[in-house]
């Protein structure tokens, strides 16, 4: 019996070391995916939306692993970060609280969740709400450091705010379509 415990676990531990390392490959996969603004350093990007999702789907610990994961790729200079761009320089410059902050929302969100009593799309909607919220926070406040507080408001969260909010309705769509699936 103890035999069969240590094999479930070890199944376990390969099953999410193999969610994780895909997971993290699949965020990076979609760095193509990015529109650079002439105005801003920062870029829109499709990126946290998986980001998003995998805190949503897989929970606080191993979101977060798979987004330190991708973080870790695009350190070593794989073009995983938004318009596959890769390396420590672009960790180091205005992008960076950004990334920091893909770490912070995918552990909040998932974190948040895992706490709720009931895991229904209103709940969904504030964790993820509070996720992109740490996001801004992170990425505005690093930025901040490059062009000052007011500049970084300006240019890394104003313009981002629409579209990050469509962002969450489609996570939310796609977990409902998910939901209809699983029926």
């Amino acid at each position: 019996m103890h035999t069969q415990v240590k094999i479930a676990q070890e199944r376990s531990l390969g099953s999410d070391i193999a969610l994780v390392l895909g997971w993290s490959l699949l965020i990076g996969m979609c760095s193509k995916i990015a529109v650079p603004l002439p105005f801003t350093p920062i870029p829109i990007q499709t990126q946290s939306i998986l980001i998003f999702l995998g805190a949503v789907l897989f929970g606080s610990k191993r979101a977060t692993l798979a987004t330190m994961a991708f973080i870790a790729q695009g350190l070593v200079g794989l073009p995983v970060f938004a318009g596959g761009a890769g390396g420590l320089a672009v960790f180091l410059g205005p992008r960076g609280g950004y990334m920091v902050g893909y770490v912070v929302a995918a552990f909040l969100i998932g974190f948040i969740l895992e706490k709720c009593k009931e895991r229904n799309l209103k709940n969904t909607a504030l964790a993820l709400a509070a996720g992109n919220g740490a996001l801004f926070f992170c990425g505005a406040t690093y930025l901040a450091t490059f062009v000052g507080w007011n500049q970084a408001i300006l240019l890394g969260v104003v313009p981002f705010v629409l579209g990050d909010l469509l962002k969450l309705g489609v996570i939310l769509k796609a977990l409902q379509w998910m939901k209809g699936k699983g029926n």
